[in-house]
């Protein structure tokens, strides 16, 4: 699987232990504060990366120490940073996460250089050779930019896919429909799908986004697993259940059933399999601070979704 994976990259501050915002200018003492790579396309391309994929990253980052510190995090998970651009005028994007004891991950964002990506920042001729190409963040290039991305993904001979960040809005996907008829595999979560299409039940609104052009839709809903739609079928998926004590934080398990997903579409897997890998994928990362938390890889990730 050779994949690139275009847009979004973040690099996430996760602070563990937050129970209160202190008083004033007092201050608190917190179990742990770590950095982590992360985003649509950023964090789905380190666990790609875990998964036995080779994966280049395209993007926009600032020039920025921050930046600096999210393509060191990026190359050394092997993900090939060289089409990520550098903007002078734009911070590199950052998310502050404070994690409180129950799990709750409220945050603070700066979107920065992700705002500032167009397709003038990518030279189609290096995707050639690419698998799939995987577009994280489609509202910021704009329906019709995304679509002649994703079309010309395909002309090459890659599947596509795409995952929205912003929340379900029916003005979003209208602002992204151009590139639904270029998507083989649309991978939201369940608010979205529902916010969407304003329908009240998850299936009925994946069959209007599989309507809408979108090939497959495999909708992540949390603790509950994964459903997967197409014009034909619709599949179930369990999540894998995780000991409470070994819970540490759920950041990023979206981004990490997309990259298992992919990468079992990529093994030849039918795509409630995929599901299944891309829920045991999601399982393992929530068991560490941020997608490259921890030691796991393909071999790891099937031993558990095996028991």
């Amino acid at each position: 699987m050779k994949i690139a994976t275009v847009g979004v990259h973040v690099l996430d501050t996760h602070v563990i232990g937050i129970e209160s915002i202190p008083a004033s200018s007092d201050g608190q003492l917190v179990e742990t504060i770590r950095f982590s790579p992360a985003g649509t396309a950023g964090g789905t391309a380190v666990v790609l990366s875990r998964l036995g994929a080779e994966v280049l990253s395209f993007g926009a980052v600032g020039t920025d120490p921050v930046g600096d510190s999210l393509l060191a995090l990026l190359a050394r998970e092997g993900v090939d940073t060289s089409g990520l651009v550098r903007k002078p005028d734009h911070q590199t994007s950052s998310s502050v996460i404070p994690v409180r004891p129950n799990g709750d991950r409220p945050a603070w964002h700066c979107i920065g250089a992700n705002g500032a990506f167009t397709l003038d920042d990518l030279d189609l001729a290096t995707l050639e050779g690419i698998t799939h190409l995987h577009l994280g963040g489609p509202e910021f290039l704009g329906g019709e930019a995304a679509g002649q991305l994703l079309a010309h993904a395909r002309s090459i001979g890659a599947t596509t896919s795409l995952d929205i960040l912003a929340p379900g809005d029916p003005d979003m996907l209208a602002w992204i429909a151009d590139a639904l008829p270029h998507t083989d595999y649309l991978l939201p979560n369940d608010e979205q799908v529902l916010g969407f299409t304003g329908a009240t039940d998850l299936a009925e609104g994946a069959r209007a986004l599989v309507a809408a052009g979108a090939g497959c839709v495999a909708v992540t809903q949390g603790a509950k697993g994964a459903l997967v739609v197409t014009a034909d079928a619709v599949a179930e998926v369990a999540a894998y259940p995780i000991d409470p004590d070994k819970l540490v934080d759920t950041t990023g398990c979206g981004d990490a059933f997309s990259a298992g997903f992919l990468r079992g579409l990529s093994l030849g897997r039918d795509t409630t399999e995929a599901a299944r890998l891309g829920c045991a994928t999601a399982a393992q990362v929530a068991q560490g601070l941020g997608t490259d938390a921890g030691s796991y890889s393909l071999e790891s990730v099937e031993a558990f979704a095996a028991g």
